[in-house]
């Protein structure tokens, strides 16, 4: 009978909700007719005020709520009743109370499809205090109740998440310099971020009511990912995650339901998004630790999660700060299921790290980045696990070094040095530990830290307190000091005998007695060089050959091949000061005062058999050295020799930079600027040689792809063949205005052609800096008869170096012979510069 009683009971609330609901809705239809039709202010005012009261019953006002402010965003009644104050505060009013998502849509769209007008000022007015007055909270927390807002569809659900992650975008692409300040990225999505906040909190005061209210209440946090995830998709991650990601981490330290409801966000996620989402909180994080209290085990139990973090952030991107790869390797090193996963991210970064492919075709920043992550990995591993593992590392640590310096770039050699000796420290006893000798710099100093046992805790866990003491340099050099006084203090006492009172002689302008006297004639210097054994003669010879060779001009030439033997083949054999850069410039006095016949022995030599690959690189430092010092405009009071105008070290020799900033200065001068004015063409002026460059240039291109016993140029000896490249390019562009020039040009992209696609970076820089060469200083109308049918095939190939080649140089290089040929072309078919 009580079970009858209650259903009547429940039958009668339905049929009496449906009366009132019937009549309800009538009446909230007349009063839009009103608002719709009526003149009168007070009949427009009593309509307000009746549809505003219904407005706390979302069931009652949904249906009719986006007629009503479609009605009340019309415009005649912009233009009507926005003077007065009573209707305007019902009109504001309106928005505010009614269902959020409604509301955001319907102002947006009308900001989108408003010119400029009152009406667009007053939607915008009335958008900005929707915002403040926490607008955003209600529709997320709306949103997050079971059963609030279900029966929308997913196309309504995707266009409220679309337009809360884009109102930045929509309000600023019509209101333009009139946006307000709330509508901007850097204002809006911290406020999104703290709405997100408020919603992760309710949840959680949600959840505890389950435990203490048999009544308590469930929560879907499926919306508030979403939006996280569109907002993070579309570029915006930092600025979420700077309001977010440090009140989470705070949080979830004390509080383990914070940690369930924020992994039950990240799980909810959409797949599209998870990178976004998940490389945007973790740049954001201070540790590992806090990485863990947030993610949980999202990464064994989420695919997507597991790709980004154990493969895509490691290993096919480069650009993230080292911090992130501390709290990734340390996030997967902290617990037990996911260690699993950070020996499979070990054994991945072993077999890329001593891949010689991937050593020739990636670039050195992100080589860098590899050898970071597999140092990380290493120190976050039990000395257990690194015996389980050995064999892979080993395989790893021989064949990566191995190939690391095999490699050009002075770089990659180091970090192949490093590395060894970082590896060699976790696999081999003390005894047989590889050694390496390097010059340290910033980055070497920062791989080796990386060995170092990393730390997975929060870094605002841990300020050390400096105020109150000092440093340990401090201290010891405080205790060495008092220690140094005391000794001092001591020594005075036992020392009252000694002469320290007598006045000393001055010997600051004596010097060493010499048992050898420099040579005074250059056949006396040459015999020095060949048969002394005398370490103080040797050295005195070498200190004035430049001099002797550049003022005896007529002896020079007598025994020039003589002496350019016998400095090519001399050793320091005594430990000599500067040996290097007084055998090079006594080379180089050589070849300038007697310019053919050394010439072609030092071109002879260079493809001649045992030959070291330092002696060739000599020769070609000392042919670029003499080509640049013989180019120097011939002047009136002078016509011989010119000295060279400063001395060039052994570290500058082998550095190409300095032949490249020559290059750089002359595609300066032939770029148009509009700002500068137009274009000075390089003037033409006599010097010595022009007369002489075919001598230079064209015996070095003679033998190339002839293997010789001790010498393959095209095969392993690649270091050669780059800085030969560079001393052909350099040797072109000083032959500018030559009459010889064209001959060298087409000789030049023949011989650059047949290596253009070589494996090894040096010398595709050397490729690049050559066809830069040619294209500044060959005449337009002849580069442009010399290419011929190659044309188009050479834009096709500079275009693919420029976009996909893997060093930084090479693509530079590529982009500035695209501009260069693209002059020389204009200029040869009379095309006129567009303005700009």
């Amino acid at each position: 009978m009580r079970f009858c009683c209650s259903a009547a009971l429940i039958r009668y609330s339905k049929h009496r909700f449906r009366d009132v609901m019937g009549s309800a809705g009538t009446e909230v239809g007349s009063c839009l007719r009103t608002l719709s039709t009526s003149r009168d202010s007070a009949e427009i005012v009593h309509a307000l005020r009746a549809v505003t009261r219904y407005l706390e019953d979302g069931e009652i006002m949904r249906p009719h709520y986006t007629h009503a402010v479609q009605v009340l965003l019309s415009a005649h009644w912009f233009s009507r009743w926005c003077e007065d104050e009573e209707i305007k505060k019902l009109w504001v009013e309106m928005f505010l109370k009614g269902p959020p998502d409604q509301t955001l849509l319907l102002l947006l769209d009308t900001i989108s499809s408003t010119g400029e007008s009152a009406g667009l000022e007053q939607c915008a007015s009335v958008l900005e205090k929707f915002l403040s007055a926490g607008g955003l909270q209600v529709l997320l927390w709306s949103r997050c109740e079971v059963g609030g807002a279900c029966s929308d569809s997913p196309q309504l659900r995707e266009t409220v998440i679309s337009h809360l992650a884009a109102l930045p975008s929509i309000t600023c692409n019509h209101l333009h310099a009139n946006t307000p300040d709330a509508f901007l990225p850097q204002q809006y999505y911290p406020l999104l971020a703290a709405s997100i906040l408020d919603t992760l909190e309710k949840t959680c005061h949600a959840l505890r009511g389950i435990t203490h209210v048999q009544a308590g209440q469930d929560c879907s946090l499926g919306f508030v990912a979403q939006v996280l995830g569109k907002v993070c998709i579309q570029g915006y991650s930092s600025q979420i995650f700077e309001t977010l990601a440090p009140r989470l981490s705070s949080l979830t330290r004390v509080d383990p339901l914070w940690q369930r409801v924020t992994q039950r966000l990240l799980e909810k996620v959409p797949e599209r998004c998870t990178e976004c989402v998940i490389t945007g909180l973790i740049r954001s994080l201070s540790g590992a630790a806090a990485v863990s209290r947030l993610m949980g085990n999202l990464v064994v139990t989420n695919k997507k999660a597991q790709f980004v973090l154990t493969h895509k952030l490691l290993l096919q991107q480069y650009q993230h700060p080292t911090q992130l790869l501390k709290s990734v390797l340390g996030y997967l090193a902290l617990d037990s299921e996911r260690r699993t996963l950070l020996k499979q991210v070990l054994r991945s970064v072993c077999q890329v790290w001593c891949n010689s492919s991937a050593v020739k075709h990636t670039s050195v920043e992100q080589q860098l980045y590899v050898s970071k992550v597999l140092l990380l990995c290493v120190a976050l591993l039990h000395h257990s696990e690194i015996q389980e593992l050995r064999h892979e590392m080993l395989q790893c640590m021989l064949g990566g070094v191995q190939c690391r310096l095999d490699s050009n770039i002075e770089r990659i050699r180091r970090m192949g040095m490093v590395m060894g000796e970082c590896l060699s420290q976790k696999l081999d006893t003390p005894g047989s530990q590889l050694k390496f000798q390097y010059e340290p710099d910033e980055e070497i100093r920062e791989l080796k830290s990386l060995m170092e046992s990393p730390s997975v805790e929060d870094d605002e866990q841990h300020h050390p307190d400096t105020s109150t003491s000092l440093p340990p340099e401090s201290k010891a050099e405080g205790s060495a000091g008092q220690s140094a006084e005391s000794v001092a203090g001591r020594g005075s006492d036992s020392e009252l005998d000694s002469d320290d009172d007598l006045t000393p002689y001055d010997m600051s302008a004596d010097q060493e007695k010499k048992k050898s006297a420099p040579p005074r004639y250059v056949r006396d210097c040459l015999e020095a060089l060949m048969s002394s054994d005398d370490a103080e003669r040797v050295e005195l010879s070498l200190q004035v050959a430049e001099a002797l060779l550049r003022k005896n001009v007529k002896a020079t030439q007598e025994v020039s091949v003589q002496f350019s033997k016998v400095l090519l083949h001399l050793e320091d054999r005594y430990n000599t000061l500067h040996f290097h850069t007084l055998r090079q410039n006594a080379m180089v006095a050589l070849t300038v005062t007697d310019v053919k016949p050394v010439v072609e022995y030092w071109t002879t030599e260079f493809y001649s058999l045992n030959y070291n690959l330092r002696q060739r690189l000599d020769i070609l430092e000392v042919l670029a050295l003499s080509a640049q010092e013989l180019s120097e405009p011939i002047t009136n009071k002078h016509t011989g020799a010119q000295p060279i105008s400063a001395v060039t070290h052994r570290e500058q020799c082998d550095d190409i930079t300095h032949w490249r900033q020559i290059v750089e200065k002359r595609i300066q001068s032939k770029t148009r600027r509009i700002s500068k004015g137009g274009t000075q063409s390089v003037k033409a002026v006599p010097n010595r040689y022009a007369p002489v460059a075919g001598c230079f240039f064209f015996p070095l291109l003679r033998s190339y792809d002839r293997p010789q016993v001790t010498f393959d140029l095209l095969g392993s000896d690649h270091l050669v063949l780059g800085r030969l490249l560079h001393t052909l390019g350099l040797l072109m562009h000083l032959a500018v205005n030559a009459p010889v020039v064209s001959q060298m040009g087409r000789a030049l992209l023949d011989f650059v052609w047949a290596v253009r696609f070589h494996t090894d970076q040096m010398v595709r820089r050397g490729v690049m800096f050559a066809v830069c060469s040619v294209f500044l200083s060959m005449p337009a109308e002849n580069l442009l008869t010399e290419l011929g049918d190659d044309l188009m095939e050479t834009r096709a190939w500079l275009a693919d170096v420029a976009e996909n080649d893997c060093d930084a140089d090479c693509r530079s290089l590529a982009v500035q012979s695209l501009m260069l040929l693209d002059k020389n072309l204009k200029t040869q078919l009379k095309i006129p510069d567009m303005e700009t």
